[in-house]
Parts: structure tokens; sequence; C-alpha cells
């Protein structure tokens, strides 16, 4: 047969033992236990709200933990209309977020400013934060937020997770400059 069964998290089981690899086990425990960190600022924060509603219920995906507090969240889901006022607080609330760290634009104002071409609003979450997934739509609809969120446990599965707990290469510190007189 060409199909392959997983068991688990791409092991296998040889006599009494399973063996795996580290990458395998740390990603299938992230890929299923996101916990998102809602910045709802407009109306797509209402399409976000009911994902967590019983008809849509996004806890089949290990991800109804929603966390207010970017110390315990790793994937901040920005749903609406980000104004540059507010860009500082989206960048603020990222940087407080522990690494591994996700980010979902949802709808779009938040992926190109939307229908807002003006002075106030920025086009796109992405010049402040790196985005992982976006979600198109005007609001999207739940059915279009899980869709995104299983891409994104799509991505997490494929990290390389020993790599990035030995060193943090996916955010580099910037480099010091010093001025001299």
């Amino acid at each position: 047969m060409g199909e392959t069964t997983e068991f688990g998290y791409n092991s296998k089981v040889e006599g009494e033992v399973v063996v795996s690899r580290a990458d395998a086990v740390i990603n299938w425990i992230r890929k299923h236990s996101v916990w998102p960190m809602p910045m709802g600022l407009a109306c797509c924060a209402i399409e976000m709200m009911g994902v967590a509603a019983s008809r849509f219920d996004i806890s089949r995906f290990g991800m109804e933990v929603m966390r207010f507090s970017p110390r315990q969240a790793d994937c901040m889901i920005v749903a609406g209309t980000v104004t540059y006022k507010m860009a500082e607080v989206v960048r603020r609330i990222y940087d407080q977020m522990a690494e591994p760290k996700w980010v979902v634009a949802m709808g779009a104002c938040a992926s190109t400013g939307g229908m807002y071409r003006s002075y106030a609003v920025l086009q796109g979450v992405d010049r402040v934060v790196p985005v992982d997934v976006y979600i198109s739509g005007c609001p999207p609809r739940p059915e279009a937020l899980l869709d995104g969120m299983m891409k994104l446990q799509d991505k997490i599965s494929q990290e390389r997770s020993v790599t990035n707990l030995l060193k943090n290469d996916m955010h580099p510190a910037p480099e010091l400059t010093t001025a001299t007189t």
C-alpha cells in the first residue's frame, strides 16, 4: 500500500520501545496546544469570538485557551484594523510574548489595510510584526479562521524545534550602534 499512518508523532514501535525524533515530539505538543492571544481591533473580532462557540468549537484543535496575557500566549491573532497609534501597542505585546511565537493576520484590514487608505491606518500588520498566516475576507467567517489555524498547525509541525531551542536565530537581536562625537 502507498499509505503511511502516523502513530503518535512520527514514531515507530520496536518491541516495547517507542522511537522518535525530538523535533517530532516537541512539534506535536506545540501543534496541539496553541494558546492564542486575541487582538480584536474591529469587526473581525466578532467572527473570532464565534470560533469559540459550540457551532465551530476551536477547542477540537487544542486552541481553546485564549490568553489575554502576552506571557501566557504563543500565537497572536490580529483581527481588524490596525492604526498607527495601535501599531506600537501590537509590537510591544508581541515583544512580550515568549518564543516560539506566531502571528495570524485575520481579515483584509489586518493583512493590507483593507478599504482604509488614510494617514491613520497601517497598510498591513506585517509592517510591525512578522506574520505567519494571512486569512482573507472582510470579515472572514469563523470557518476561515479555523482553516488558517490548521495551516498554522501544519507550519508548526514542520519547524526545526531542537535547533530553535539551542539558539535563537528566528528573531536575531538588532545590532547596537554607537555615536561618536
